[in-house]
């Protein structure tokens, strides 16, 4: 992000004067929503067209079980993804993103960017 760009954002979203308790409860809500170390790869799963827990579970590495089930309870109660089942023989149960959780789409991809970025900085370091 330019220069330019991010001083302007920054004075759209932070008060003035600057409100140091606020921002961090800001941070830390997020925080809260998202965090995790498994809260953003579910949530790109689902975003990528897994819809069932085993697709979603075969899909990040690494991931238990219990936890994806115990995650997946959580990210309902918070409105992000939203369950539903078929009464069918087997019950069949999807799980889909919801518009709120759409509402975070531009930061997952602003993380992703980030991340490459810090990889690729990381192996530039080594040489």
């Amino acid at each position: 992000m330019h220069d330019g760009k991010r001083l302007e954002l920054a004075t759209d979203i932070l008060a003035n004067p600057r409100n140091q308790r606020q921002e961090v409860q800001a941070l830390q809500d997020t925080i809260y929503v998202v965090g995790g170390k498994w809260r953003l790869p579910i949530i790109n799963s689902i975003c990528n067209g897994n819809k069932r827990f085993r697709e979603i579970e075969r899909s990040i590495p690494g991931i238990t079980t219990r936890m994806l089930s115990r995650e997946l309870k959580e990210m309902e109660a918070n409105g992000l993804i939203k369950r539903t089942v078929t009464p069918s023989i087997p019950v069949g149960v999807e799980y889909n993103s919801t518009e709120y959780c759409h509402s975070f789409g531009d930061i997952i991809l602003e993380m992703i960017k980030w991340g490459k970025q810090h990889r690729e900085r990381l192996k530039n370091q080594d040489r």
